[in-house]
């Protein structure tokens, strides 16, 4: 089973990052189950959801405290909370950062950076990172495709219309095809 933690901040699409890569894992065949771990927090305050991969039926619904693969949507974070709890040397680690990785000092895991902050500016014109930096995600880690990731945006975000969509799409080929 794969394990999937995804960092961000109140507000920047944490919960449905999670719900996109379950609906593009089953999209290619695969159970998958995401989920969220927020209380009362607001915008801006720090969030986690949880995405897991597999074969076969996922039976566990505890939070993910070692996870395969890391999300980092917002990097301010690595100052302020404890990301890389749980990782060892083969977790992958996406953090969405203009800085390279020697920059952002991880000491621990494969680290990888992408500024999903500027193609998101670019193509979908708003500081929304999620459907970006999940291209990244599946170019990274071969775990989703690109059409099924397409796929889970047209379905998850559907009553957003379709230039939302289209934009959405855009920004994560854009991301998936420069990597």
């Amino acid at each position: 089973m794969i394990q999937i933690r995804i960092h961000g901040r109140g507000g920047q699409g944490v919960v449905t990052a999670a719900e996109l890569i379950a609906i593009a894992a089953f999209a290619s065949g695969k159970y998958a189950q995401a989920f969220p771990s927020f209380g009362v927090e607001r915008t801006g305050a720090p969030i986690v959801s949880f995405a897991r991969i597999d074969d076969q039926p996922i039976r566990t619904r505890e939070q993910v405290y070692q996870p395969n693969v890391l999300i980092v949507q917002d990097a301010t974070l690595l100052e302020t909370v404890n990301i890389t709890e749980g990782c060892d040397e083969n977790t992958i680690i996406i953090v969405n950062t203009a800085k390279t990785k020697e920059e952002i000092k991880i000491k621990i895991g494969q680290v990888y950076t992408v500024d999903a902050t500027k193609i998101a500016l670019e193509i979908i014109q708003k500081n929304i990172v999620n459907t970006v930096i999940l291209g990244a995600f599946a170019k990274i880690t071969k775990l989703v495709t690109l059409e099924g990731l397409k796929k889970a945006v047209h379905q998850k975000i559907e009553e957003k219309g379709k230039g939302i969509i289209d934009k959405n799409i855009k920004a994560i080929t854009s991301i998936f095809e420069s990597l």
